[in-house]
């Protein structure tokens, strides 16, 4: 296993959602980092056990201090680096935005997790009604996206690095939204897409 001996975090990661809504928070807020994706090291799964007993990605690796759940990394990051804040500063507002933060992962994150899965395990009568339920989900919403630049807010947060890596795998989970319903989401998706840190996060 490699431990960073530097102030430079380390991750381990792959081409899933979360691996990439990790990358995106970092490249937001500007911190350095070094990456070993399972792309490219054919004795990652070796070492992944050691590291994290639930043996899923991301995992994430500061000096002695090991994390493998993307809220905790997330929180540990705008605690321990205050540039580019993606929480906001207001107790109430963070506590908020933290609410709408865990909305996010059980209304959509959840179905996207089961609509993401392997086709040699996935469920297809789960992935159909998933299927619905996050289309439905994400037509009702929609229009809320015409008000302000980001997931209803004026600045970039955390839960568009969560959200937007969801809305770029739309295709690969069967999703295809209305236009004509959707269109400020498509807008939303397009500003998204076009950040220098998105394009960069998918590399």
């Amino acid at each position: 296993m490699l431990t960073p001996t530097s102030n430079t975090p380390l991750i381990y990661a792959d081409d899933g959602y979360l691996s990439h809504q990790l990358r995106l928070v970092l490249l937001e807020k500007k911190i350095e980092f070094s990456e070993t994706n399972i792309r490219d090291d054919e004795d990652f799964a070796e070492d992944l056990p050691d590291i994290n007993p639930y043996n899923t990605l991301p995992v994430f690796i500061h000096r002695e201090l090991i994390l493998y759940n993307n809220r905790i990394i997330f929180e540990y990051l705008e605690e321990r680096y205050h540039q580019n804040k993606l929480l906001p500063e207001n107790p109430i507002e963070k506590a908020q935005y933290r609410q709408l933060w865990w909305r996010i992962e059980k209304d959509w994150i959840k179905l996207a997790d089961t609509l993401l899965t392997h086709k040699d395990t996935l469920d297809v009568n789960q992935a159909k009604i998933a299927r619905k339920q996050l289309t439905e989900s994400l037509v009702t919403i929609a229009p809320l996206f015409a008000h302000k630049a980001f997931f209803l807010s004026d600045t970039m947060g955390v839960c568009d690095c969560i959200l937007s890596s969801i809305l770029y795998r739309l295709k690969p989970m069967g999703i295809e939204l209305p236009l004509h319903l959707c269109r400020p989401l498509y807008q939303y998706m397009e500003r998204m897409f076009n950040r220098p840190t998105f394009k960069t996060s998918l590399k």
